[in-house]
């Protein structure tokens, strides 16, 4: 509460009265004692309408609107005229009245909250509480709509379609919109849209268009085309910006290369290691140029490795701490940290990371140091990228604190962001962009991903006066689940879109946007606890699921020898196979999504799996035949093929089969 109400222009309620203005309206004070208390005069509440105001969504932690505990309240004013000596009149206990002018008796009238009070009062009715759980205002009785109370849990989430979604769809940004051709009305296949495509109808514009929704409706399918199967964890996997290498990296500190030239065939490349290593390879981030790929570990030393196959050299080691600046508080940059993210700019020439001192790092790689280092966040800095591969001024971050932050390098005088993104409730796991220098992806440990628009985010000074701590529980998401019903929406929210579904425990699961060769930008895509890739359309609804856990169940056999340490103990979950998709990217230019995973027996292993546009069939008459098992370097295992899961007998028959033309090549 304000110690003084506005329109009374800074005078206290002890201020000496105005002698020169007859007529004055008094108000008077004084401590009530008993009598006075009872004396007052209250309208009292109609029966049971207290409990229409205590619904189910108000608890003791809700928010509590003052207005509305004084709706029912009546004041008295007294007007007075002035004695002629100019001496005030006292009451029984010695109060001194206040006098306050008319023209400040209206503009105390005037401020909104005020003003409804005395509208309920005068009007005789009291503001009714909207009884319907889904409307998010509430008749105020003065001919307007107030603010309802705040919900949490589930009734607080946005329900898709996002109007804000639909607009961004309607725009053209993400994605082609058909245009109507004919009186077809019915859901355009596959098939019809490649006959127009075939008779070359329209304007070069129309043909052009056509193309693009016949490539954005190739959502691939959950039938795996290829599972490779790792003996750890595998943390992260691209596509190179041309789709023509990929790269997977797993908790053996190994980061397998492939030519993926071909996307339905692929080609083992070389493997290069972590010499050192703590806990996994966190990160890996390809050169524009393919040639290089940097990697990281839980260490302030970045490995960076020749992807030729002839060059067996030594990974060269970038040591992040080596920078030879102070921070603003004039001491060194901290000597060991963690790294957890890591990018290349655009040139190629320098690699932003997001480090375990709160720290945001920018590498020159042939100055062999850190040109910059920004401490800009109150805790870990989980994810980095650029915000336009044609420029490497604008960064940005996201942390444990909640926070995504923009750096603009170019004004950094002050040690000042260029502006905040405030919406998620808990630590911030990814972030993407969008690579347009506007929007970018984010997913959170509240089990949401938002998209966001840089035009519309917060300033640094005013994100510096809002207390960040206020809104999150500090979730810990690696050794509980997610209680939904304690959900409450950010208040300082500026998402354009929120998208929900996927599950974001155990591990830093990773988002991205759709690329525009393959699908026209239209979608954004997640990992997930659950063992599936979630794709939404820009609206929230989702487009597809590629249920990963469903085409990878028990397709190697449980060996005690490869069950490693893992939060899922053998005693609890280890006896089930379980998948959580930590990461997984989508071809530039095919329809194909690679999904990396913890997998197995307790999610002690991990797999990459090769998923494929199919037409939702569940085989094919190719070759090789859907589902195929192999290893790190894509050769046939008959050791993936003896699980002692019980399996179909034309399956059986059909691995055998496979072994033994395998046996006589």
């Amino acid at each position: 509460m304000r110690d003084t109400p506005p329109g009374l222009n800074g005078r206290s309620a002890t201020s000496p009265p105005d002698d020169n203005n007859a007529g004055d309206v008094l108000i008077e004070t004084g401590w009530m004692d008993e009598t006075d208390a009872d004396d007052r005069d209250f309208l009292p509440a109609e029966s049971g309408e207290d409990d229409d105001l205590m619904d189910e969504d108000y608890d003791d932690g809700d928010f509590h609107d003052a207005e509305e505990s004084l709706s029912n309240a009546t004041i008295d004013f007294e007007v007075l005229a002035g004695d002629d000596d100019g001496e005030d009149e006292s009451d029984e206990h010695g109060a001194q009245p206040i006098r306050i002018s008319r023209e400040q008796i209206m503009q105390l009238l005037g401020h909104a909250g005020l003003r409804r009070i005395f509208a309920d009062h005068t009007s005789g009715r009291r503001a009714q509480v909207d009884d319907d759980e889904d409307s998010e205002t509430d008749n105020t009785g003065y001919g307007g709509l107030c603010a309802r109370r705040k919900r949490k849990g589930r009734k607080a989430f946005e329900k898709p379609p996002s109007a804000e979604g639909r607009k961004l769809i309607a725009s053209g940004t993400f994605g082609a919109n058909e245009r109507p051709l004919d009186s077809y009305t019915r859901k355009k296949k596959l098939a019809y849209r490649l006959i127009h495509r075939e008779l070359g109808l329209g304007c070069s514009g129309r043909q052009r268009l056509r193309n693009n929704i016949i490539s954005q409706s190739l959502i691939p399918s959950s039938k795996a085309d290829t599972i490779i199967h790792y003996d750890a964890r595998c943390y992260s996997g691209q596509f190179s910006n041309d789709g023509n290498f990929f790269f997977s990296c797993a908790q053996d500190f190994k980061v397998r290369m492939y030519d993926t030239s071909n996307p339905y065939k692929w080609k083992y490349y070389k493997t290069v290691d972590y010499p050192f290593g703590q806990w996994t390879i966190t990160d890996a981030s390809l050169s524009p140029d393919n040639k290089f790929l940097a990697y990281s570990s839980i260490r302030n030393v970045v490995c960076l490795a020749p992807t030729d196959p002839s060059d067996n050299s030594d990974p060269h080691l970038l040591d992040f701490s080596s920078s030879g600046f102070r921070d603003r508080r004039g001491f060194h940059a901290h000597r060991y940290f963690g790294i957890w993210s890591l990018r290349f700019s655009g040139d190629g020439r320098e690699i932003v990371a997001g480090t375990g001192d709160r720290s945001v790092y920018v590498y020159d790689i042939e100055q062999r140091k850190s040109i910059l280092r920004i401490p800009g966040h109150d805790d870990d800095v989980n994810a980095v990228c650029y915000g336009d591969p044609n420029s490497p001024h604008i960064l940005y971050s996201g942390s444990d604190d909640t926070t995504i932050k923009v750096w603009d390098r170019r004004s950094m005088g002050d040690g000042k962001c260029a502006g905040v993104f405030l919406g998620h409730t808990e630590g911030i796991t990814y972030v993407d962009s969008k690579g347009d220098g506007r929007y970018v992806l984010s997913n959170g440990k509240d089990q949401t991903a938002k998209l966001w628009d840089l035009r519309n985010m917060m300033s640094a000074h005013d994100a510096h006066n809002i207390d960040i701590n206020a809104y999150t529980t500090g979730f810990e998401y690696r050794t509980s689940s997610y209680d939904e019903t304690e959900y409450r929406p950010h208040p300082h929210d500026r998402s354009l879109v929120t998208f929900r579904g996927h599950s974001i425990l155990k591990t830093l699961i990773r988002c991205h946007f759709s690329p525009p060769g393959s699908t026209d930008s239209r979608y954004v895509y997640s990992g997930s606890y659950d063992g599936s890739v979630h794709i939404w359309n820009m609206d929230a609804t989702l487009a597809g699921k590629v249920d990963v856990l469903n085409a990878t169940r028990n397709s190697r056999p449980r060996n005690a020898d490869l069950l490693a340490e893992t939060y899922d103990f053998i005693g609890r979950n280890g006896g089930q196979w379980q998948t959580c998709v930590r990461d997984a990217s989508w071809h530039p230019n095919a329809p194909v999504i690679a999904a990396t995973s913890w997998n197995g027996w307790g999610t002690s292993l991990g797999t990459c799996t090769v998923h494929t546009w199919n037409d939702g069939v569940e085989e094919d008459e190719g070759e090789p035949a859907m589902g195929q098992r192999v290893n790190a370097e894509l050769k046939h295992d008959p050791v993936l093929y003896g699980s002692t899961e019980r399996r179909p007998a034309s399956l059986f028959r059909r691995s055998r089969r496979r072994m033994a033309d395998d046996d006589d090549l």
